[in-house]
């Protein structure tokens, strides 16, 4: 049966920005009333640190930090061939606390992008500046050898696979600065930046399914070496460095086509990782761990105008509207759009008013079927933006807020189904 989101707010969501001139931020503010102190109670979002923005240059700088004693944006310490920098605190990081006795969990949205890299589509900054209409941080999957030019493929040794190869294409030297420009801004302004490997082999021999763990460790300390070394690669002498150790900063991934998660695990783990997002088929409940790290799949939603339901990423639906074509008929588009929109917002209904469960959403910078789907998750963000005890967060953040709670909470949530609300109201859930 087809069901379709009513699009004049009729399904108890806010549609549009309606209230765009609110001047509280989610993330600074405590609320009025009992609902706004239990959003912000909840999640325990402090004053972000304001010391820096995305357009502050680090220059050169020794690192000393001043009289703060320590590294910053103006004042970073350099790592390696100054690539990569030391800059201290990541700016807008949030504050948290655990759930106090009844209170309800905020709805975690997290939005990740595989790939991550800066072409002429715009789509990086586009994305960028979503977030910043909505108070959101999004999570980066950067594939570490968008930062190697072509010239240097002979660097990469990819596992069972001949040196230099790789199914996505190298990035020319534009489209390579302007990948590490946008990285460096998205840091800055809170997001996080993970993995998304290298060079995305999903079928015959080499297929990243059938990578031993050592195959997998291989590939990380590439990809960490693409992007801590890309001044030597590049030769790029006029760039600033990227404001991170990557070495701390890459705390989790999501491997390609969702294949050879059993086998990077091991590996993650050895590394100190905190979460890998590879896991195909997931549902809408709490996340739990799997490999001692924290597992977040993509997850199945409804997809209106059909009767089964869709993994919440971009690939996915195309798969099942325009087939094995990534520009399908343009009067189909249209309607292929309003599933999309509509598929996110009923896994979001459908959590919001029942478990609470994080909705995991993982895309690509694309332009299919002429980018309806960047259309649609962009519509979807701004439909819910509003609601009451949303919060965008990256899977770092999401890491942090969970590792922060009481395990007997943690382990109450994840007893909850699919849409299943608590039935003696979340005091049951949170006892303490």
């Amino acid at each position: 049966m087809r069901h379709e989101m009513n699009h004049d707010g009729g399904d108890g969501l806010p549609v549009g920005r309606k209230n765009r001139s609110r001047k509280l931020s989610r993330r600074t503010a405590l609320g009025i009333g009992t609902a706004g102190i239990a959003a912000a109670g909840t999640y325990a979002f402090a004053s972000q640190s304001s010391g820096s923005s995305a357009d502050s240059g680090s220059g050169s700088g020794s690192g000393s930090g001043g009289k703060g004693g320590g590294p910053s944006v103006s004042d970073p310490r350099t790592i390696g061939d100054g690539s990569t920098a030391d800059t201290g605190k990541q700016p807008k990081r949030p504050d948290l606390r655990r759930l106090e006795k009844g209170e309800r969990p905020p709805q975690f949205v997290v939005v990740s992008w595989d790939g991550a890299g800066s072409l002429d589509d715009g789509l990086f900054e586009r994305f960028r500046k979503v977030a910043q209409d909505i108070d959101a941080h999004m999570t980066f999957f950067l594939s570490g050898l968008y930062l190697l030019p072509e010239r240097e493929k002979h660097r990469y040794r990819p596992p069972n696979n001949p040196v230099g190869a790789s199914d996505i294409g190298y990035l020319d030297d534009g489209h390579i600065r302007s990948t590490l420009r946008q990285v460096r801004a998205a840091w800055l302004e809170g997001h996080e930046i993970g993995t998304h490997f290298n060079g995305h082999f999903c079928a015959g021999k080499g297929s990243v399914a059938d990578w031993t763990p050592e195959m997998w460790r291989s590939e990380i300390e590439q990809a960490i070496s693409f992007v801590t070394r890309w001044k030597t690669y590049t030769g790029f002498t006029d760039l600033e460095p990227l404001p991170f150790d990557y070495h701390k900063e890459l705390i989790g991934g999501r491997t390609p086509c969702l294949l050879g998660q059993k086998n990077l695990l091991p590996t993650a783990k050895r590394l100190g990782w905190r979460y890998d997002a590879s896991s195909p088929g997931g549902t809408q409940v709490w996340p739990g761990k799997l490999g001692g790290l924290w597992n977040f799949p993509l997850q199945a939603v409804p997809f209106p105008g059909h009767s089964f339901e869709v993994l919440t990423m971009d690939y996915n639906m195309l798969a099942n509207q325009s087939k094995n074509s990534t520009q399908g008929p343009v009067a189909s588009r249209p309607g292929w759009r309003r599933e999309a929109r509509g598929a996110y917002r009923e896994g979001f209904q459908r959590a919001y008013n029942g478990n609470r469960a994080p909705l995991f959403i993982g895309n690509h910078f694309e332009k299919w079927n002429g980018g309806i789907y960047m259309d649609a998750v962009e519509d979807f963000l701004h439909d819910v933006a509003d609601s009451s005890e949303v919060r965008f967060v990256s899977f770092r953040e999401l890491c942090d807020w969970l590792d922060l709670q009481r395990p007997s909470v943690l382990h109450k949530l994840s007893s909850l189904n699919v849409g299943e609300k608590p039935a003696g109201g979340w005091q049951s859930i949170v006892t303490a």
